[in-house]
């Protein structure tokens, strides 16, 4: 099959760029390319995939690109230049597959092509996303994990494929350390007050460990600075340690990430608000490593309670993860890895988006 895939503007797809988004589109992509089919990707210049004709909305990543005066402005004005490429190219292909944020925008092309477009959810369905999204009657939406579909209430969700993780780099390593281990995004958005939000849940973590003495060990991307000085850099010791720059990217390569996960004791997912899959739960079972995780979204169906790890009422708090803490070496590594291999490998997602793309109807 000649199929496209629609990457977001903000970063490239390399094989070095962590973010989960394009990641995910350069695994899919290289998968697909492996199993014979002709992939181009729509996206930025600087994307780099073996295989695969790169076609530049942009020469570089928004990121890369310096400062603007307006930004909602410009990127705005370069997803519409998006848009109009797809008209003009999009009947040469078989399958577009739309990774694109918004997912939305893309759609717009609909009516101007013939070649049908599967467009993967890979944010939280809120009330307001699933009113827009179901506007969008003849779309293919596939979700990432059966609870983000059950917040569609309005939206056709076409099927679900969850996301999948490589096991040659994301290693089983039976032995482990004595680190809780969080891994995340500190996010710059700010409620009502003024305070961070912290959607990802780093002061879950950062808690935990001041109460039980448990060792921890952070990483992630920090979009704001102010974040990380006033909510993590002051418990920062012998105990709580940060690995890595300070940075708006994830200074760790996924090599090394797979190292901390490996040998970490236990990871912890404690969302503040719902996770549409967790694509670091699937991670670290693939090393081996137990997950505790608050019950809200994704995570709950890749952890098996009690087999795999913990899944956790995020009312039972520090508590309830303290508990599961209590009860982490009662989990066998090589559990968290077979439910890994059986439901959560790249190749697995991949085989389930082309049986996707064998559902579509013709051109």
């Amino acid at each position: 099959m000649k199929i496209l895939l629609i990457s977001y503007l903000d970063r490239p797809v390399t094989s070095r760029v962590t973010a989960a988004r394009p990641r995910l589109v350069y695994d899919i992509a290289t998968r697909l390319v492996r199993h014979g089919h002709a992939v181009s990707l729509l996206g930025t210049g600087d994307s780099r995939i073996p295989g695969v004709k790169v076609i530049p909305v942009i020469p570089k990543a928004l990121h890369r690109m310096g400062a603007f005066e307006n930004p909602f402005y410009t990127h705005t004005l370069l997803l519409s230049k998006m848009v109009h490429m797809l008209e003009g190219i999009g009947d040469r292909f078989d399958v577009i597959h739309n990774h694109c944020r918004p997912e939305t925008l893309n759609l717009l092309a609909s009516d101007h092509i013939r070649t049908p477009i599967v467009t993967t959810l890979h944010n939280e369905i809120t009330s307001r996303r699933d009113e827009v999204f179901s506007l969008f009657t003849k779309a293919y939406f596939v979700g990432i994990s059966k609870a983000q579909k059950r917040l569609a209430g309005k939206t056709r969700i076409f099927r679900v494929v969850y996301n999948g993780v490589d096991p040659s780099i994301f290693r089983y390593r039976e032995k482990k350390g004595d680190y809780l281990l969080w891994i995340g995004r500190l996010s710059k958005a700010r409620g009502a007050h003024g305070d961070f939000m912290d959607p990802k849940g780093v002061r879950w973590a950062i808690r935990l460990a001041r109460e039980t003495g448990l060792r921890l060990v952070l990483s992630g991307n920090v979009e704001d600075p102010e974040f990380f000085d006033k909510d993590v850099k002051p418990f920062l010791g012998a105990k709580i340690r940060w690995v890595g720059p300070v940075g708006p990217e994830q200074p760790l390569s996924k090599r090394e990430v797979a190292d901390l996960m490996g040998r970490a004791r236990a990871f912890l997912m404690t969302p503040n608000l719902f996770e549409p899959f967790g694509l670091v739960v699937a991670e670290s079972m693939s090393c081996g490593t137990p997950v505790i995780t608050f019950d809200r979204g994704g995570p709950s169906e890749i952890v098996k309670d009690g087999v795999t790890g913990f899944v956790v009422s995020p009312r039972a708090g520090v508590r309830g993860l303290a508990a599961a803490c209590a009860k982490i070496d009662e989990i066998d590594p090589a559990a968290c890895r077979a439910r890994v291999e059986k439901y959560f490998t790249l190749d697995r997602m991949v085989e389930a988006y082309e049986r996707v793309y064998r559902e579509l109807p013709p051109k």
